[in-house]
């Protein structure tokens, strides 16, 4: 079809567009904006001592483990990171600021009167594994703060027990991967989250106040930019001293301070949730708060629902079925793959669950692209994940603690239904083979994975929702950040059943989703249905990173979902800072409009939804969809 638009072109290079997109973040750059830094291309994999210590660590216990991803052959599937968690440290010497290692637990650290790591790293390097430490992005530790009675926690006086980053960034990382040759770090948040002025503890002068900058319970409570300021701190260090070495830099801000958002841009993984426990409705709660964030997950930036806690409690060696769900969950959503169980006590059944090389290859699949729900329920969900080969990872899950009846259909792998679907258990590793649908029952809380093959419904092309690794939501529309409320609300085991219970508190409610409209809506445009695309709200700019495509092709419109009378949306297609094909405004209760454009030699496709009119200055975006959005030969 005709280009509209394209005259326009001219007039909007591509350092143009760079200047102007520091004022309007839907202004396209022809650049990529989530996170590169790093080394992340696919999902980390290893150990934290954290699940299976909690403070109380040591060099045995680490060295314990190193050994057993070495033993058993993890390592060789992929496990190399080698996690020291909280409880390492014993105090910032003053007046220098030095952080100092508790030699009685790491006796290698002993190095005269400067501690250092660097024995142990340079043991973990030689073993073929890397080396990860741990910090927070306040003064103080969460151990510290929420977990005094611990073992291990920093000994002196008020400044020596301010073992956190906050005012030591430089310092700090200079420390941990110039001179002890860390290869990873995570950074908590809980010292910019715990101690206000009347803290009990920082009442009684055990620590210093520091203004919370982050809120759980409240997104407007929040300092967001105060917030990500202190992690982009963090990026900026690691950048200037970790040099040219691979490292990987973790978040946990656990989905607080609209870190949805964020994240992506500033580390290579992020915490979406609060702490994960050995029991299965805290598993589910945790899945819940990425299963619906597949577009903001990219080689380089990954979700993060927190630790495996495979081994332990509802998922020890006697709930194999639970154990099994939750591993292979994980892997298909692109969750790093950390172990938090101590491996000395590791028996087959739980190695036999960790070891599958099969389902560890979704996890670490080069395309890097997250399962998306192609069927959701609070019973069944089935999830569908694009691998680099063409083939899918496709994995159906009972929630509930009964036996559950499923169907999977081609249509919901974007296969021909005409034509055999062939299905391999990753589990049994039995084949099995289907048209059309095929149906199947659950046992109480199993996941069936499989690797499936067959027809493509679309020759010749991609659609983005089966590429969701390429598409980055650079501004996903939101303008107010709302808690989740579809996020399975569990019994937190910090408070039990006291006080009200559990409200939704994790930020990401709206924003781009796909095969989906926001807010978890059907894709439906003008009463016609539509079962694949993506959708965003109005104001919004999507980056598509372009990998040998010629044409991109979507019908646009504003969903059913939203409102009438609420203004129009206009849609654009840009490469490279260049507009390529623009749609007329778009109205709700208008037929969705074909969009076309040449992408032949685009590095960078961007997909701008503009909002005008009373939905937009109200602040409330329609929803905006780009159906059966697709790239083509």
């Amino acid at each position: 079809m005709m280009m509209i638009g394209v005259a326009l072109a001219a007039l909007c290079g591509p350092l143009a567009a760079a200047t102007a997109a520091a004022a309007d973040p839907m202004t396209p750059t022809g650049k990529w904006s989530a996170n590169t830094d790093g080394s992340a291309p696919v999902p980390p994999m290893g150990w934290n001592s954290w699940n299976a210590f909690n403070s109380d660590v040591d060099e045995e216990k680490v060295l314990a483990s190193a050994q057993a991803l070495v033993d058993t052959k993890l390592r060789d599937i992929g496990y190399r990171y080698v996690n020291i968690d909280d409880g390492w440290w014993l105090k910032r010497r003053q007046p220098d600021g030095r952080l100092l290692i508790r030699t009685s637990h790491f006796p290698s650290a002993a190095t005269g009167a400067d501690t250092s790591f660097r024995p142990l790293t340079d043991r973990l390097h030689a073993m073929g594994l890397k080396a990860g430490i741990y910090s927070d992005i306040g003064r103080n530790s969460c151990g510290q703060i929420y977990t005094p009675d611990f073992k291990n926690q920093p000994e002196g006086s008020v400044a020596e027990r301010e073992v956190g980053l906050y005012g030591h960034v430089d310092q700090d990382i200079r420390l941990f991967f110039a001179e002890w040759n860390f290869d990873f770090i995570k950074v908590d948040g809980c010292g910019a989250r715990g101690l206000p002025a009347d803290a009990p503890r920082v009442k009684s002068g055990l620590y210093r106040a520091l203004t919370p900058l982050v809120d759980m319970q409240s997104l407007g409570g929040s300092d967001v930019a105060g917030i990500r300021g202190l992690y982009e701190q963090v990026h900026t260090a690691l950048h200037t001293h970790a040099g040219d070495r691979p490292y990987v830099y973790s978040l946990c801000l656990w989905g607080a301070g609209d870190v949805r958002a964020w994240g992506k841009d500033v580390g290579n993984t992020s915490r979406t949730s609060d702490d994960i426990q050995p029991v299965w409705p805290r598993m589910l709660t945790n899945l819940d708060t990425v299963t619906h964030r597949a577009l903001y997950a990219h080689p380089g930036s990954w979700n993060d629902p927190d630790m495996l806690f495979v081994g332990t409690g509802d998922f020890d060696a006697a709930h194999l079925t639970e154990a099994r769900s939750h591993f292979s969950l994980w892997a298909m959503v692109d969750s790093p793959l950390i172990i938090g169980y101590d491996l000395r006590k590791l028996t087959p059944d739980l190695l036999a669950i960790f070891g599958n090389a099969d389902i560890v290859a979704l996890n670490q699949d080069p395309a890097g692209n997250q399962a998306v729900l192609a069927y959701d329920s609070g019973e069944v969900q089935t999830f569908v994940k694009t691998l680099a080969d063409g083939s899918k990872g496709v994995a159906l899950f009972n929630r509930t603690a009964s036996p559950a009846k499923a169907v999977l259909t081609a249509e919901q792998l974007k296969m021909l239904p005409t034509a055999d679907v062939r299905l391999k258990d990753l589990w049994t590793k039995k084949d099995q083979s289907f048209r059309k649908e095929v149906a199947v029952t659950l046992a109480p809380h199993e996941t069936l994975i499989f690797r499936a093959t067959g027809t493509r419904r679309l020759p010749g092309g991609l659609y983005l929702s089966e590429q969701t690794g390429r598409v980055n939501p650079a501004a996903d529309g939101v303008v107010v950040p709302q808690p989740d409320p579809t996020i399975y609300q569990s019994i937190t085991p910090w408070t039990g059943t006291r006080g009200g219970g559990e409200h939704p508190q994790y930020g990401g409610w709206g924003g781009a989703e796909a095969d989906r409209a926001p807010y978890g809506k059907l894709l439906r445009v003008a009463g016609t249905d539509f079962d694949t695309g993506i959708g965003v709200l109005a104001n919004s700019r999507l980056e598509v990173r372009n990998q040998g495509y010629a044409r991109f092709a979507a019908n646009v419109g504003i969903n059913d979902s939203g409102q009438p009378r609420s203004g129009t949306t206009v849609f654009e297609v840009w490469g490279d800072g260049r507009l390529l094909a623009k749609s007329r405004p778009m109205g709700f209760g208008e037929a969705a409009a074909p969009l076309e454009a040449r992408v032949a030699g685009v590095r960078i496709v961007e997909l701008v939804a503009r909002g005008s009119g009373a939905a937009a200055n109200a602040g409330t975006p329609q929803p905006a969809i780009w159906a059966d959005a697709a790239l083509y030969t």
